[in-house]
C-alpha cells in the first residue's frame, strides 16, 4: 500500500482521496490478532451525496460521456496492468485485512485483472445492437447505452476481486460510479483506488465511500440520482435495499445468500469427490457464497466417505495467512467469530455430533474456527437451513436420487449445486432439477468469464457475467428509421367527400 497503514483510510471523491466531512473515523481489526489495523474514514450523508454529485456530473457532463470507445477501453486495460504490477503487494493486504491465507488471495488478485481484460474485449466485440429490416419501410435497430451512476456495495470476502467484478463492467460500459466497500475489509478497496487514480479516469467517474452499512450503504441506496445498486451480501440486507430504494425505482442486481448442496453417489470417482468436497467448503476459510456446505452422501458410500472426512479435517493446516502453507486462517471479524460458534452451540444442542480439527495453541488471539464436520444431521435442523459461512459442513446421507432431489431443495436457497456421479444421464438430471443458478457436475466451484453468475429463490435478483451484465449495466435503447414512405393516418385532416351533417 503506498499510504502508510498507520494514516486513516480516507474516501475517494472526485479525483481526490478526501477525509470525512464529519472528520470521524473507525478501526479497522486484524482478523489474525484482533489488534487494530488502521483507522478508517467514517462516510455518511454528506460523504456519499458529495460523490453521487461527483459520479453525476462526470456522467452528465465530463469527458467520459463523450469518449470514443477505444479511448474508455484504454483506461480498463491500464488498470488492468496496473493490478498486474501490484499483484504481491494488493494480495498481502487482503490476507492481512481478511484473515485469506496468501496462497489464496494471489489467485483472486490475478482474476481481478482479469476481470477488467474481459470486460473490456467484452464491451468491444459483444456490446453490439441488431437491427430488422421491416419490408421496404423501415429499419429498426438496437443500441445499448450506459445508464449513468452505479452504486457498487461489495462484501467482505473475497473484496478486491468481488469489487472488480462489479467496477470493471460499470466503467467499461460507459457508467460511473460510487463504491461502497465493506467495512470489515477496507484496504484492498483504497488500494484500489489509488490504482485507479494513476490510471487517470477524469474525476468523478470512479468513487470510494467508507463507512457502514446502516449509515452509509443507506444512503447510497437513497440516493435519487444512482440509477443502479449492485449488491453481493446477505439475503435479509437485499431485501432491506431493495426497500429503500424503492421510492426512486431503482435497477437492482443481488447475489445473496446460499446453502448449497454437494450430492455424492456411490458411482463417483471417490476421491475426487472428496477433494472437491474439502476443498469447496474449507477453503476461502469457509467464507464463500458458493461453497458447498450441504454434503448429501448415498448410504452405500456414507461411512467410507465420513470416514475420509475426519481424516482430512484433521490434517487441514490452519495458521497465520500469511504463510504461504496455511490453508485455513482466521474469520474475518470477531462478531462473524461468535457467530459461526453460536451455530456450533446449536448443532449440539439439535442433537448433531460436531466433529473439529484442530487450531494451534498460539493462535488464540485470533478469529479461528477449526474445521468442523457436523454429523447426524436433519435436513429441518437449522445448521442445515441457516447460511453459517464458516468452515463448517452439515453431512447427510440419502438413498435414491428422488429423495436427495427433495432434500436438495427443501431450502430458502438457490445459489450452486454441486453433483458427483459417473452416470451421465443421472449428471445432467439432477443439475436439471436441483433449484439453483448454478451447477457443477463432477467438478470442484471453477468459473468462466464469458457465463452468468447468480442464483434463484433467496439468493439473488439478475446474472453478472459475460454479456449478461449489459443487461444491468446498459439501457436498451430502440431506434426505427423510415425508409420510404409508409402509410400515416391522417386524423383532423378535412375529407372534402366526407358529408356534412348539420342539424335541421
Amino acid at each position: 500500500m503506498s499510504s502508510n497503514l498507520k494514516n486513516p483510510v480516507p474516501h475517494y471523491i472526485n479525483g481526490e482521496f478526501v477525509m470525512s466531512l464529519s472528520g470521524e473515523t473507525f478501526a479497522n481489526i486484524s482478523p489474525y490478532s484482533n489488534e487494530e489495523l488502521n483507522q478508517v474514514s467514517q462516510g455518511r450523508k454528506e460523504d456519499i451525496d458529495a460523490a453521487v454529485l461527483a459520479a453525476k456530473t462526470a456522467f452528465k457532463k465530463g469527458e467520459w460521456g463523450t469518449l470514443k470507445l477505444n479511448e474508455r477501453l484504454k483506461y480498463i486495460f491500464k488498470i488492468a496492468d496496473l493490478i498486474d504490477r501490484d499483484i504481491e503487494q494488493v494480495a498481502k493486504l487482503e490476507s492481512l485485512d481478511t484473515g485469506l491465507p496468501i496462497s489464496q488471495t494471489k489467485k483472486m488478485v490475478g482474476r481481478a485483472a482479469d476481470n477488467f481484460r474481459f470486460y473490456a474485449e467484452m464491451v468491444k466485440n459483444r456490446m453490439t445492437g441488431e437491427a430488422y429490416h421491416v419490408d421496404d419501410e423501415f429499419i429498426n435497430y438496437t443500441m445499448q447505452k450506459p445508464v449513468g451512476v452505479a452504486g457498487l456495495i461489495t462484501p467482505w470476502n473475497a473484496p478486491f476481486m468481488l469489487e472488480t467484478w462489479k467496477v470493471a463492467p460499470a466503467l467499461a460500459t460507459g457508467n460511473t460510479v460510487v463504491l461502497k466497500p465493506a467495512e470489515w475489509s477496507p484496504l484492498t478497496a483504497h488500494k484500489l483506488g489509488e490504482i485507479i487514480h494513476e490510471a487517470g479516469l477524469p474525476q468523478g467517474v470512479f468513487n470510494i465511500v467508507h463507512g457502514f452499512g446502516e449509515e452509509a450503504g443507506a444512503a447510497l441506496v437513497a440516493q435519487p440520482d444512482v440509477q443502479l445498486i449492485s449488491f453481493t451480501g446477505e439475503t435479509k440486507t437485499g431485501s432491506e435495499i431493495m426497500r429503500n430504494g424503492a421510492d426512486s425505482l431503482k435497477r437492482y442486481s443481488m447475489e445473496l445468500g446460499g446453502k448449497s448442496p454437494i450430492i455424492v453417489f456411490e458411482d463417483c470417482e471417490f476421491d475426487r469427490a472428496l477433494d472437491a468436497c474439502v476443498w469447496g467448503i474449507f477453503s476461502f476459510n469457509g467464507e464463500r457464497c458458493t461453497a458447498n456446505s450441504r454434503l448429501f452422501i448415498q448410504e452405500s458410500i456414507s461411512e467410507r466417505f465420513i470416514a475420509a472426512l475426519k481424516e482430512r479435517v484433521q490434517n487441514i493446516i490452519v495458521g497465520d495467512p500469511s504463510h504461504g502453507d496455511t490453508e485455513v486462517g482466521p474469520l474475518i471479524h470477531k462478531d462473524h467469530y461468535e457467530n459461526v460458534k453460536r451455530y456450533l452451540t446449536i448443532a449440539s444442542q439439535e442433537g448433531c455430533e460436531v466433529y473439529s480439527g484442530q487450531i494451534p495453541k498460539h493462535l488464540s488471539n485470533g478469529n479461528f474456527v477449526a474445521p468442523t464436520l457436523l454429523l447426524n444431521v436433519k435436513n429441518d435442523m437449522k445448521v442445515a437451513q441457516e447460511e453459517i459461512f464458516g468452515p463448517v459442513l452439515t453431512v447427510m446421507t440419502f438413498q435414491t436420487e428422488e429423495e436427495v432431489i427433495e432434500l436438495a431443495n427443501d431450502v430458502q436457497y438457490g445459489l450452486a449445486g454441486y453433483v458427483w456421479t459417473s452416470d451421465m444421464k443421472r449428471g445432467h438430471r439432477v443439475a436439471g432439477a436441483v433449484e439453483a443458478g448454478m451447477l457443477w457436475v463432477n467438478s470442484q466451484n471453477v468459473r468462466d468469464l464469458r457465463i452468468p453468475f447468480g442464483g434463484s429463490k433467496a439468493s439473488g435478483i439478475g446474472r453478472e457475467g459475460g454479456h449478461y451484465a449489459f443487461e444491468f449495466y446498459t439501457e436498451m435503447k430502440v431506434v426505427h428509421v423510415a425508409v420510404g414512405d409508409h402509410h400515416i393516418q391522417q386524423f383532423g385532416k378535412k375529407n372534402k367527400t366526407a358529408t356534412t351533417h348539420t342539424k335541421a
